[in-house]
């Protein structure tokens, strides 16, 4: 087990903790280590995993500034896409406890766990159009099925950040607590579900989730293509650009 995720389980809850401070970047390593973890622990017994992260943010996706795309992205996103195919199949339910930004991938990661716990505090934000490409982690398909259609184009088309408490409004979050209390109020819900049955609660998540998992597999072919298509764009170049100078990017449409 690496340095970067670090498990603290109790009872029958697991706490499967991000330890990339302060954004907590991924990269298919790094979520095929969540994965190998969420399975290790079911097979320990565990009932339910609270997903958390150290620091400042729960995740802000993947690292354009760090180099960690690397010089083939479509390559790199293609290996992250079949890790988290295997975190959407996952049978424990996992609640994500989102302190601070959930940011672009980030926010698909929120969005793969079965509840999401924030604060006033906590920001979600779909950053794609902003950066000039199309959205990815099943996106397309997790976050209409959470918060309906419309509020989910909203979100997508405008790059728009949403904070707890719209969130809560509109399903994105099932639970709202105070800023700082986002992981106890995950595990609070954590030990109602552990309460339950075990096999029981395992068989009723594939049962209601197995369609979203075949949703998914699908959708992510068409992310991965069309990620690839507008990386290649001018459009792209500029927004990734003016993310990383903090600076409003102005659109050629080329």
């Amino acid at each position: 087990m690496s340095s970067d995720v670090a498990i603290t389980a109790t009872g029958h809850i697991a706490l499967v903790e991000i330890r990339r401070p302060p954004a907590n970047y991924f990269d298919h390593g790094l979520i095929a280590e969540l994965v190998r973890s969420a399975n290790s622990l079911r097979d320990e017994g565990i009932r339910a995993i609270v997903l958390c992260s150290e620091g400042k943010h729960f995740c802000a996706g993947a690292d354009f500034a760090g180099g960690a795309m690397g010089d083939d992205r479509h390559r790199t996103a293609e290996l992250l896409y079949r890790e988290a195919i295997r975190l959407f199949e996952i049978d424990v339910p996992i609640i994500a406890a989102v302190q601070g930004s959930a940011v672009g991938g980030g926010l698909g990661l929120a969005c793969a766990a079965d509840f999401r716990v924030a604060s006033p505090a906590t920001r979600f934000h779909p950053n794609f159009s902003a950066l000039g490409f199309h959205q990815g982690f099943g996106l397309s398909v997790t976050l209409p099925a959470i918060v309906g259609s419309q509020p989910a184009m909203d979100m997508l088309y405008a790059s728009r950040r949403v904070d707890g408490r719209r969130a809560f409004e509109i399903g994105l979050a099932d639970r709202l607590v105070a800023e700082g209390h986002e992981r106890g109020g995950a595990l609070e819900l954590a030990a109602e579900i552990a309460d339950a049955a075990p096999l029981a609660v395992r068989s009723i998540k594939m049962t209601l989730r197995q369609p979203l998992v075949e949703r998914v597999k699908s959708v992510l072919e068409r992310e991965l293509a069309e990620q690839r298509r507008l990386w290649a764009t001018a459009d792209s170049r500029i927004g990734i650009a003016a993310s990383l100078a903090r600076e409003r990017p102005v659109f050629t449409g080329e």
